[in-house]
């Protein structure tokens, strides 16, 4: 069996269940996000951020952002293995899309938890 080096060991199956299961979290997260818009009515400053400042709404966006990274890496990994063929500049993209990745993921914690 022939296994692709930039796939990290992950196969097909995988793939699907994760991209399910994080469309599912982000999912949730706008039902939770819409909910609380159309429940609260006039919404303040003061109202937007006591809501933010909940530990379940902190750890929910965190996971709705971790969602969306894996979401988006998988989605960029398809692209790429799909239409870049050169080898070289397929890693270079990957390297590139994983740092933006991991920027996002270092500056949405800070913003959630604040600094």
């Amino acid at each position: 069996m022939v296994s692709n080096a930039s796939a990290l060991g992950r196969n097909g199956v995988h793939d699907w269940l994760l991209l399910r299961a994080a469309a599912m979290v982000i999912t949730l997260y706008v039902l939770y996000l819409l909910g609380f818009v159309v429940m609260s009515g006039t919404l303040t400053y003061d109202i937007w951020r006591g809501f933010f400042a909940s530990s379940f709404t902190k750890v929910f966006t965190l996971l709705t952002l971790f969602a969306i990274l894996v979401h988006g890496w998988i989605g960029m990994w398809q692209v790429l293995t799909d239409y870049v063929k050169p080898l070289s500049v397929r890693l270079m993209l990957q390297l590139l899309i994983v740092v933006a990745l991991l920027v996002y993921v270092i500056y949405g914690t800070v913003v959630v938890w604040g600094a």
